[in-house]
């Protein structure tokens, strides 16, 4: 009996053993990609904003220039997003927002929008998105210009109902055969555009604030941080 305990505690001795050694090697190889993991991540918006934005509009790191934002409608999100600030000798010129498309033929469509201090968009790209290839995908820069035509359009320069689709009555041009995925998108845009419009003030701060959009009068210590078909 003495020699059974005896192989069970040994058993459980080396199971031990090698649970903390694989732990332990798991929280070393975590610590070694963080790093290089985030600056991938934070190299990568970049590059995305920088096709949004003139360089001539922003002289801050601004992938560190931040603001969180909570969930709303008019974004498209469930979660907390991220707003990035541009700001040109300080002086905030321009905001990229992060904002989703949940009706796209074939699910939600994530993208970025860059809307200057005026109100008008500098440019929108997406960033992830499932439709059918050679038809509805072409709302992707890297498959069609189709995106850019919303370069200089504004809640001023666009009537409500000018904010949909030619075949609704709207402005702007699709790909015959392939409408619900632009339609989605323009859709969002301009939902982006309203959400601007209401939070400007908070959008544009006068300082860097790396803060809950909203939070800003409330006291440091007291804010809180909340983050299919084919065509």
């Amino acid at each position: 009996m003495k020699e059974v305990s005896r192989s069970t505690l040994l058993a459980a001795g080396v199971l031990l053993l090698f649970t903390l050694v694989g732990t332990t090697l798991l929280a070393l190889a975590y610590s070694q990609t963080r790093g290089p993991i985030a600056k991938s991540e934070e190299e990568s918006k970049l590059k995305l904003i920088r096709q949004l934005l003139p360089h001539s509009l922003y002289d801050n790191h601004i992938v560190h220039d931040t603001i969180k934002l909570k969930p709303s409608p008019l974004l498209g999100e469930d979660d907390d997003s991220i707003a990035y600030v541009a700001r040109l000798k300080g002086k905030p010129t321009a905001v990229v927002l992060e904002s989703i498309a949940p009706d796209g033929y074939g699910g939600a469509i994530t993208m970025l929008v860059a809307i200057k201090a005026d109100g008008e968009i500098a440019g929108v790209r997406v960033v992830e998105q499932n439709e059918t290839p050679g038809l509805g995908d072409y709302i992707d820069i890297a498959k069609s210009d189709w995106i850019k035509i919303f370069d200089g359009t504004s809640l001023a320069g666009y009537s409500a109902e000018d904010w949909h689709v030619k075949k609704d009555g709207g402005k702007f041009d699709y790909m015959t055969g392939a409408t619900i995925s632009p339609r989605a998108v323009v859709k969002a845009v301009h939902k982006a555009l309203q959400y601007f419009a209401a939070n400007r003030a908070k959008l544009l701060p006068a300082q860097k604030q790396n803060t809950h959009a909203g939070d800003a009068k409330r006291p440091h210590h007291a804010r809180t941080a909340a983050p299919a078909r084919k065509a």
